[in-house]
C-alpha cells in the first residue's frame, strides 16, 4: 500500500512540473504536504481517497498564490520607465545651450591710451582735418591733413560740424563705426555719462574720438585752452574708467597733449558735438 501511494505522488509531481516551470515550488510544497499526509493516512485509515483529497487541496491553495506573485512580477518588468522630470530636462538644456554658455563680454580696462602719431595743424583753419588725421593714426590709418580737407568740406572758415568729421572718419575706417553725438545746449549729466561710455567703447575698440569744442576748456593741470570760434581735438585715451581723457591737440606743439576730465570736455563741447 505504501508503494502504491508513493507512485501516485510521483505522478502528481510530474504533472505539476510539466504545467508551469515556476510551480516546482508548489510541487515541492505539495510534496511536503503529501508526505505528511501519507504518514497520517497509513497510521490511521489507509484511505486513498483521503490522501488524494488532501493533496489536491494543498496544491489548490498554493497555486493561486504563486500565480498572483508571478503576475505582479511580470507587471513590474513590463512597466515603462518614468519620464525624466522637467527640471532635469531644463538643467540638461541649460548646460548645452550655446546661448547660456556664451561668455560675457570682458570688462574694459580702467586705463587705456592708444598709440598714435601727432601732427600740428598746418593752417589756422584746418584743425578739423588735423584732428581727424591724428585720430586715424591711432587706428593705423595713415593719411595727410590735405587729403582730409575734401572729405570734411573744410575751407578757410574751418569745418562746419561733427557731422563732417563723422563722415570723413567713416570714409577711412572699415565698417563705418563712427556716429555723431550732439550736445545742443549746456551739457547734462546724462550727456556727460554718455560721453564717458562712448570714449571708453571707442578707445577699447582701437578708435580715437574727434570732438568739436568752443570757448575755453581747462585741463587737469590748470592750463587754459581757449578757442572762441571753435576748435577740433582728438581724444586718444582715458583713465579712471573714462572719467579723465587724454587729448591730442593740434593747435600748439608745445601743448600737444594733456589730460582733461570728461565733465570738462562735455562742457567744452556745449552747442557742438563729437564723433565716436
Amino acid at each position: 500500500m505504501e508503494e502504491h501511494v508513493k507512485h501516485r505522488m510521483k505522478r502528481q509531481l510530474r504533472r505539476v512540473v510539466s504545467e508551469r516551470p515556476y510551480r516546482i515550488v508548489a510541487g515541492s510544497a505539495a510534496a511536503l504536504v503529501l508526505a505528511g499526509g501519507v504518514g497520517t493516512a497509513i497510521a490511521a485509515t489507509n484511505d486513498n481517497a483521503s490522501v488524494r483529497q488532501h493533496n489536491t487541496t494543498a496544491v489548490a491553495e498554493l497555486a493561486p498564490r504563486l500565480d498572483d506573485a508571478a503576475t505582479r512580477g511580470e507587471a513590474r518588468v513590463a512597466a515603462p520607465a518614468p519620464p525624466a522630470s522637467p527640471s532635469a530636462s531644463a538643467a540638461t538644456k541649460a548646460t548645452t545651450d550655446p546661448d547660456v554658455t556664451k561668455k560675457a563680454k570682458p570688462k574694459p580696462p580702467s586705463t587705456k591710451v592708444l598709440d598714435y602719431t601727432y601732427q600740428a595743424q598746418i593752417a589756422y583753419w584746418n584743425c578739423g582735418p588735423a584732428a581727424v588725421r591724428n585720430a586715424l593714426s591711432a587706428s593705423g590709418v595713415e593719411t595727410t591733413q590735405d587729403a582730409m580737407v575734401a572729405p570734411l568740406n573744410a575751407g578757410v572758415n574751418g569745418t562746419n560740424s561733427a557731422e563732417d568729421t563723422t563722415r570723413g572718419l567713416n570714409q577711412m575706417v572699415k565698417g563705418s563705426p563712427y556716429r555723431t553725438h550732439m550736445i545742443p545746449g549746456a551739457a547734462t549729466p546724462a550727456q556727460m555719462d554718455q560721453l564717458q561710455a562712448d570714449v571708453v567703447n571707442a578707445i577699447t575698440d582701437g578708435r580715437a574720438v574727434v570732438a568739436n569744442t568752443v570757448g575755453t576748456g581747462t585741463d587737469t593741470d590748470g592750463g587754459w585752452h581757449s578757442f572762441p570760434g571753435g576748435h577740433y581735438i582728438a581724444v586718444v585715451g582715458y583713465k579712471d574708467d573714462g572719467r579723465t581723457l587724454r587729448i591730442a591737440d593740434s593747435a600748439n606743439p608745445a601743448t600737444a597733449s594733456y589730460w582733461m576730465t570728461t565733465i570738462e570736455l562735455a562742457n567744452w563741447m556745449s552747442t557742438r558735438g563729437y564723433s565716436a
